[in-house]
């Protein structure tokens, strides 16, 4: 069941910092950089770009 007011397509900030923790360790600087925008944006309240969204999810993959 979702919960109110969650935007399961959008990543929260605290997602965000959890990949980038593990992507910080495997090296892999792109992701990094998407993660970084993605927490700015959680930040700012604003939504983080759909191709930062993608980096993120591919990550899972």
């Amino acid at each position: 069941m979702a919960q109110l007011g969650h935007d399961y397509d959008r990543p929260s900030g605290e997602t965000a910092w959890t990949v980038l923790d593990a992507a910080n360790d495997l090296g892999d600087k792109m992701t990094v950089d998407a993660c970084r925008r993605v927490i700015d944006a959680d930040l700012r309240g604003e939504a983080p770009t759909r191709s930062d969204v993608d980096v993120l999810t591919a990550f899972f993959a």
